[in-house]
């Protein structure tokens, strides 16, 4: 598959705003390894194979461990995560398909007693720049290196 356009190249002042989201999520406060958690996974959803190899590859790179990696697409199924990862795990993926069920009730209430209200809009703007980034990724073909 050929890329069809350099994004970055094309419009940096686009890419610029995107970094700008980068900055405020890793000023968060949010903890790095759950971070990557739900890059990959929304990433996962989206099917971006771009980012599922930079993110599992940066995960890796803050100690992640392969089994957890290998086991999040069916995170559900697993012992592998804590209750506070599987909250935010959830929230990413109701957001990430928010046209199937408009980030249904069950979501919110898994979600809410395991991040403050600061957190969860943190959280939320994690999992829409991720979105945002597959978006720019599988639409201009960006493939890993």
């Amino acid at each position: 598959m050929e890329p069809r356009l350099d994004y970055y190249k094309a419009s940096p002042a686009a890419i610029k705003a995107l970094i700008g989201l980068e900055e405020r999520i890793a000023k968060s406060g949010l903890e790095q390894p759950l971070v990557e958690l739900v890059r990959l996974r929304a990433s996962q959803i989206n099917g971006c194979a771009y980012c599922i190899d930079l993110h599992s590859t940066d995960a890796r790179k803050g100690g992640e461990d392969d089994r957890r990696l290998a086991t999040l697409a069916v995170w559900r199924e697993t012992p592998f995560f804590s209750a506070r990862e599987q909250a935010a795990l959830a929230w990413t993926e109701a957001v990430t398909l928010v046209a199937r069920d408009h980030v249904p009730d069950a979501a919110w209430e898994a979600v809410r007693p395991h991040f403050s209200d600061a957190e969860l809009v943190d959280l939320t703007l994690l999992i829409s720049a991720i979105n945002s980034w597959n978006r720019f990724a599988i639409s201009f073909r960006k493939t890993p290196a």
